[in-house]
């Protein structure tokens, strides 16, 4: 074999209280897609932090073409080479595309020889992008495409892709994948991270797998099931979510006409919504990004108020507040983790009390029960292990996948009569998301309502019981998922809805 593109030798990066990698070696080729697999937590992003110039390591060494290479920032990284596609956009919605793409080059050309450049580029790899369109009436695919763009612009020799997925359709995937087999069949290397194992078993030619900041094991993806990588991920049997069958009881939660207007330019407006879900009953709804998903639960959670929407047990509470409604056992978790779902600066204990203070009777008289607080944090980081020294980290300390951990266990263990959650298992591993999904299951088998809003359709069709598309605002008909195709869940998430008005 030719000698290899990126060599890591030894890395390591401790942080105080915890080594996030410790001597890390491991070969990328030139032409090869290389997967980094772990747990939340188990050291990928600060690896590939190190490698794009972010973080500088402790000890060890990298050579890129055979040559010491210790980028001193991202610029330096992208001189040599190196491009990266974040799991988190870094766009402006006012700009249009060839702007949004000139503030991330060093030397940008002309506007109108930039978008040139742009068009010739993405219909070349099989991404067409309109220049002149503002981002901020792109599709989540759409902005996707802005970021790899920005990144072939560069020619790079190794791209680095986060999470890629999280935010496309099947269709989208698909086109992505036939993108990231055209640069490598054109010599360049792609370091991959996805929670997505399947997707890595189609993809990858290897996998490098890490736990708890070590390399644990190097492999063929396709030669290994997805079960076996997820085992290695977690150094443990995987369990596989259950769920107890049972008949449902009341209506709890109904929705009957819900409209209303798009809170911004960039928002999508809710289209007479209509829903009951009833005890014991998780209903999912699906749906590509941007189609009305966080202007629902903004709607059910009280952030937004509507008129003579929304009952519980027959009560209106379309006027009440989210602490009002969580008080008569209406809860919610935000897909936006950090920011939204939690406070960053803020303590783990803090962000307990900020959710549940009603509920576990933190507060009397105006005065806090911090204790109480601490012990609810510590509960919800013990059962739903969340790894983090302890309830006084601030948020933003956390990985991603163990702050989902702890924002859905908060609200989980408040042991609500409805829970409405976006994006459960958004950047979790594979462990963490079974048993998310568990939790999930077994607050319905006690008797909870809920309505779990995804992009990921195994998990909806895994642990729901009826099935809608969010599509511009309208809601679909509501399916039983069993035998629901494929194909149906595609035309309920494209809008084509009519022909399926009486199968509800």
């Amino acid at each position: 074999m030719s000698d290899p593109l990126l060599r890591l030798s030894g890395l390591t990066k401790a942080y105080p209280g915890v080594v996030a990698n410790s001597d890390i070696s491991f070969d990328i080729h030139a032409g090869e897609v290389h997967a980094l697999l772990g747990e939340n937590g188990a050291g990928k992003s600060t690896l590939v932090k190190m490698i794009y110039g972010l973080v500088k390591p402790d000890t060890g060494r990298m050579t890129l073409n055979n040559a010491p290479f210790a980028p001193s920032a991202p610029s330096a990284a992208r001189l040599s080479g190196v491009a990266m596609v974040f799991q988190h956009f870094s766009l402006f919605d006012a700009l249009n595309v060839a702007e949004n793409i000139a503030l991330g080059m060093e030397n940008a050309p002309k506007q109108r020889d930039l978008a040139a450049k742009i068009k010739e580029v993405s219909h070349q790899y099989g991404l067409p992008l309109d220049p002149f369109m503002r981002v901020g009436d792109l599709s989540a695919g759409e902005r996707q495409r802005v970021e790899i763009i920005r990144c072939l612009l560069q020619n790079p020799k190794l791209l680095i892709m986060d999470e890629p997925t999280s935010v496309l359709t099947p269709q989208e995937v698909e086109i992505l994948f036939k993108t990231l087999r055209q640069l490598k069949s054109e010599g360049t290397a792609i370091l991959y991270i996805s929670h997505k194992l399947e997707e890595i078993r189609s993809l990858c030619d290897t996998a490098t797998i890490l736990r708890l900041g070590k390399k644990v094991a190097t492999c063929t993806p396709a030669d290994t099931s997805a079960k076996e990588l997820a085992e290695m991920m977690v150094g443990e049997t995987l369990h596989v979510p259950e769920r107890a069958a049972g008949a449902f009881g009341e209506v709890l939660l109904d929705v009957t006409n819900l409209s209303l207007r798009a809170p911004s330019e960039f928002g999508t407006a809710l289209k007479e919504v209509s829903f009951k879900v009833r005890a014991g009953e998780i209903l999912g709804i699906g749906g590509v990004a941007g189609n009305g998903q966080d202007e629902l639960l903004g709607a059910l959670s009280g952030e937004v108020s509507s008129t003579n929407a929304v009952s519980l047990r027959g009560r209106d509470i379309s006027k009440l507040g989210p602490q009002q409604r969580r008080a008569l056992g209406v809860l919610a978790a935000p897909e936006e983790r950090l920011g939204h779902a939690a406070v960053p600066d803020m303590s783990l204990t803090e962000n307990a009390l900020l959710s549940a203070a009603v509920r576990k009777d933190m507060m009397r008289s105006g005065f806090l029960n911090w204790g109480k607080a601490k012990a609810y944090a510590e509960h919800v980081i013990k059962e739903f292990d969340v790894r983090t020294p302890g309830p006084a980290n601030a948020a933003r300390s956390l990985s991603g996948g163990n702050l989902q951990k702890f924002v859905i266990g908060r609200e989980v263990l408040q042991d609500p009569d409805v829970l409405i959650v976006n994006q459960p298992t958004w950047g979790v591993d594979a462990s963490a998301a079974a048993a998310i999904r568990q939790s999930l299951m077994d607050l319905a088998a006690k008797g909870a309502a809920l309505i779990v809003i995804s992009q990921d359709l195994d998990e909806l069709m895994e642990i729901s019981d009826h099935f809608a598309a969010l599509n511009e605002g309208r809601l679909s008909a509501i399916r039983p998922v069993q035998g629901l195709s494929v194909e149906e869940i595609g035309l309920m998430m494209g809008g084509v809805h009519d022909s399926m008005e009486g199968a509800a």
